[in-house]
């Protein structure tokens, strides 16, 4: 995004006409950086040329996962409804992985039935019951087994997977039991060894001390696999604050975790495929006046965009017009919801607004339209891709009579 006389642009087309054009709020995607965030991440590994399976919770629009699957990702699903919509999008069962805490049996059946690549267990007793729906099928089917690493990923306790005290996953003890039941079946082929520690990860240190502990585990049974399950977790850069994550670190850690093995390595990226593709258009309703700061009150709303209050999230915010006039009160973006964490950022030295101004909320590709809600009878907003010049609805956006 770059401003072009004044106005906030991204490709070859400027918000300020697709506000007036489409209203507000709209999420709109840049294809450009989708396809560019794609092609880097594969670059960065190309030397072992991991299968990439977009993390779908991460955003479920099936025309951007259409877009993903056109340059060769598979799926990464948690849910009966994920994977539906990583079928719609026409993606090759074989690259799909199922993971999970709480599958039920209706979805295990669903996954079984469709011949996907794996389902990552998180449980003994998952993988029980993977076992007897197999079994009564009379076929086997290829597993994986989610291990719990212990690993602070040093990220916000609410996306942190890997801990001990986390939900997800197998201890080491459970691991090596699991183990020792798949080599006793005939219903199970246990061929995946899973890890996930975490999101919005910044640093390759927790990722090295995942693989380290890895590395020990695998030393210490002779169970063959075929693939080892990365996860993702990859952080992008929300602020001027952010460092960012070195994939080159990152990359000769897995190569010498890979040296004298022959493990087929799998990624579940999301945020870092889309995250920084997205923006949220939004217009200012009102301005209201208090002692030490201006309330901005947006039309876009915390069911549009929960992540602030989810778990304080900060999103880059811009003016759609540049001014140049700075204003001398802090001013306080929140939305229209019947709650005080519906808001979105606090920004002093900010740009003088008026009420029906619009403003850009940025990176807001990941988690935003996937965690957005009715709540207040609010409608979903529109989504839009944009291809240079081109502008394509890829969702609707929803009306009061289809809620009501």
């Amino acid at each position: 995004m770059k401003y072009i006389n004044k106005k906030l642009s991204i490709e070859k087309t400027n918000f300020h006409k697709i506000a007036q054009n489409f209203k507000t709020p709209t999420y709109c995607y840049s294809y450009s950086k989708l396809k560019e965030n794609i092609t880097n991440f594969k670059k960065n590994f190309k030397s072992f040329s991991p299968l990439i399976c977009f993390a779908v919770k991460s955003n479920t629009n099936v025309s951007l996962i259409k877009e993903i699957k056109k340059f060769g990702l598979g799926a990464d699903v948690v849910s009966i409804g994920e994977m539906m919509m990583a079928l719609k999008a026409k993606i090759n069962p074989k690259k799909i992985v199922f993971s999970g805490v709480g599958k039920t049996t209706d979805e295990i059946n669903f996954a079984i039935d469709r011949k996907i690549l794996l389902i990552n267990a998180e449980s003994k007793s998952e993988v029980e019951e993977i076992n007897r729906i197999a079994k009564t099928k009379k076929i086997k089917v290829q597993i994986g087994v989610r291990l719990n690493p212990n690993t602070d990923a040093k990220t916000l306790s609410q996306i942190s997977t890997g801990k001990k005290d986390n939900k997800f996953g197998v201890n080491k003890k459970t691991f090596y039991e699991i183990i020792n039941f798949c080599k006793s079946s005939k219903n199970v082929d246990l061929k995946c060894l899973s890890v996930h520690i975490g999101s919005q990860i910044l640093d390759h240190k927790p990722y090295e001390k995942m693989l380290k502990v890895l590395d020990n585990i695998l030393n210490k049974t002779n169970h063959k696999f075929e693939y080892i399950d990365l996860g993702g977790g990859m952080g992008i850069s929300y602020s001027n604050k952010n460092k960012k994550l070195n994939y080159k670190k990152y990359n000769s850690a897995i190569k010498k975790f890979l040296k004298n093995k022959k493990y087929k390595i799998i990624f579940e990226p999301g945020r870092s495929i889309i995250g920084n593709t997205g923006t949220l258009i939004t217009k200012v309703i009102y301005i209201k006046d208090s002692e030490s700061k201006k309330f901005i009150i947006l039309d876009a709303a915390m069911n549009d965009l929960m992540r602030p209050a989810l778990y304080g999230a900060i999103h880059k915010t811009l003016p759609l017009i540049k001014s140049g006039k700075i204003s001398k009160k802090t001013y306080e973006f929140v939305g229209p919801i019947c709650e005080s964490t519906d808001k979105f950022i606090t920004i002093k030295n900010f740009q003088e607004l008026k009420e029906k101004d619009y403003i850009a909320i940025c990176d807001v590709g990941a988690y935003g339209m996937s965690l957005s809600s009715n709540y207040n009878l609010r409608t979903k907003p529109l989504e839009l891709l944009i291809k240079g010049n081109k502008l394509k609805i890829i969702r609707k956006r929803q009306k009061h009579k289809d809620l009501i």
